[in-house]
Order: structure tokens, then sequence, then C-alpha cells
């Protein structure tokens, strides 16, 4: 069953994101929610047949979440992975279809393992690239490339404001050098900040360094 928002959710969700912020901001790394036209955008590529394993990284407050279901409509598995188990406990609560895990992206092996699946079809991203060390960045992108199906999908996004900062420039090299596809979608001007998202398909077995 799809999940349809109350009116009231937007403003919860908005005081919840703040709240995590607050409490740790090198995690949570942004003070709110994304909209509903970039989690229209980040989740293009769930495809709208058969029966995908789509991976969620960083749901927080479900922005992507409500996108995805809406575009599964009941169909294959939606496996969300969120480091705080406050929003974690949340989503869990607001989406029951969805399998939510409280762990490290960087362990996405294992959760996949945990539910039964080797690989993922789509791996949908709301991470804020922008704020981890480059350690970090690379043992993420280890994770989704080595989880991902040979011709399986990532998204992610980035706020425009930052595109030409050091850690943006970092994850694009990054991305296209491990991905045979890295596409830059148009800027989302209804975000706050307004956002731009990247489509990378068909991971490389070996990076290019």
């Amino acid at each position: 069953m799809t999940h349809v928002a109350t009116t009231a959710q937007p403003a919860a969700d908005r005081a919840a994101f703040l709240r995590e912020f607050l409490q740790d901001p090198f995690t949570v790394a942004a003070v709110t929610p994304s909209s509903a036209a970039l989690a229209d955008v980040v989740t293009a590529t769930v495809p709208n047949t058969g029966a995908p394993v789509v991976v969620e990284l960083g749901p927080g407050t479900g922005a992507f979440t409500a996108a995805i279901q809406r575009r599964l409509a009941g169909r294959g598995r939606h496996l969300a992975v969120e480091i705080n188990a406050r929003f974690a406990e949340r989503l869990a609560a607001r989406y029951p279809g969805v399998d939510v895990t409280v762990a490290d992206a960087r362990g996405l092996r294992d959760v996949l393992a945990r539910h039964g699946h080797r690989h993922a079809d789509v791996i949908v991203s709301g991470l804020p690239w922008a704020a981890f060390t480059p350690d970090r960045q690379d043992d993420l992108l280890d994770a989704v490339t080595g989880t991902l199906t040979p011709d399986g999908a990532f998204t992610t996004f980035a706020y425009t404001h930052t595109r030409w900062a050091p850690p943006a420039r970092r994850l694009r090299r990054l991305l296209r050098a491990r991905f045979e596809e890295v596409v830059l979608s148009r800027t989302v001007w209804a975000n706050v900040p307004p956002a731009f998202v990247y489509y990378c398909r068909r991971p490389r077995t070996t990076p290019n360094r």
C-alpha cells in the first residue's frame, strides 16, 4: 500500500530535521528535508515495471522514501539504510512496507545479505557527500559499486551553490571513475537550496584511478 502523507507531516519533518541537525550537524548536514520536486528527479531511475530491489541510503525523514514507494506501487523490495536511530524509527512507523535498518551505509553488503539479497538494482542516496572525508567517500562508493547489479543505477544529489567546491569536484571525479555513465540533471530550483542530481549507471568492476 502506498503511503499518503498528511498535511501535518511536512512541518513535523522540518522540525525533526532541524532538531537532529542541531544535535549532530556532521551526520545530518542539512537543516531541512529535500523537496518533493527534488525527490521526483532523484528517484526517476526506479523502474515502474518488474520487481526491483531498491536501496535508499540516508533516507532521513522520508522525502525520497515517499517517491520511491509511489514508483514501486507495491512491487519489488525497498530497503532503507539510516544511521540516525530516531529518523529510522519515524520512517519505519510511517512506511511499514519499507525494510528500515539502522546502520552505516558502508556496511551495505551485510544489510542486503540480512534481507536475503546479494545485489541492488537501484541505489538512491540522500547522503551529505560534501560533509564526508575523502576516505569515507571512497568507502561509501565501494559499498555502492560492490552491491549494484552490472546494469544497475545509482543516483545522488548535490546543492548547486557547492557545485565547484573541492568536495563536489572530487565526488564528480570519483563517480566518473567508478561508473561507465554519469549524467547531471537540470537544476531543481524548487528545492531549498537549489540542487541537481547525478545519474550514474553501470558500475565499473575496476575503478579508473
